[in-house]
């Protein structure tokens, strides 16, 4: 069985993903030690929280680089997604790099955060294999990252936004998959058994 490890940080969520993954069958690792991380053969870094203090915790102990590093696939979500970006408006915080997009606060023109239900369109791959155009899934932010050559999944709310984003190895998602229902355990498996 592949070892697959989320990992831990000063930031919310961990559990419920952790949770989600045991109903499925699997039995993930949560750990910051940086070698059982190097050493995983799938690595999720979900969050929930403020970008700031999140990456002064990553940098403190390293984490960025051992993350930028990673070869294995890779599954970041929510603020997981945020702080692979470049920067994010939130505390006006450098981030991680990964994705070339922007990390910028919703315009107070509707109800922020952005909380609830709302359709998701995907692009061809293997992480959303088997889910249909348009699935509803759950979400809860007030930044968002731009669109651009990386997108991968496309929500609109007040604007579009990336939903998903996609580079090499490296997947993110703005929705958590673990409170999605059947649709989100279903890319939380086809991430795990993808070849």
């Amino acid at each position: 069985m592949k070892e697959l490890v989320i990992i831990r940080y000063n930031a919310g969520n961990l559990f419920s993903v952790s949770h989600a993954l045991r109903r499925l069958g699997y039995e993930p690792v949560v750990t910051d030690e940086p070698e059982r991380i190097r050493q995983a053969d799938r690595v999720i870094f979900p969050g929930v929280g403020e970008a700031s203090s999140a990456m002064r915790y990553l940098r403190e102990r390293s984490l960025d680089e051992v993350i930028r590093g990673l070869t294995q696939p890779f599954l970041g979500i929510c603020l997981g997604l945020q702080l692979l970006c470049e920067h994010s408006e939130e505390g006006e915080t450098e981030c991680m790099g990964v994705f070339p997009e922007r990390v910028k606060k919703f315009p107070p023109q509707e109800k922020v955060p952005h909380i609830g239900w709302n359709r998701v369109q995907f692009s061809e791959d293997e992480l959303f294999r088997g889910l249909p155009q348009g699935s509803y899934m759950y979400f809860v932010h007030s930044y968002y990252a731009e669109t651009g050559a990386d997108t991968a999944a496309v929500c609109d709310y007040i604007l579009p936004f990336s939903a998903g984003l996609k580079r090499g190895n490296f997947h993110a998602l703005q929705f958590h998959p673990e409170k999605s229902g059947v649709l989100g355990e279903r890319i939380l498996k086809n991430f795990v058994e993808a070849e």
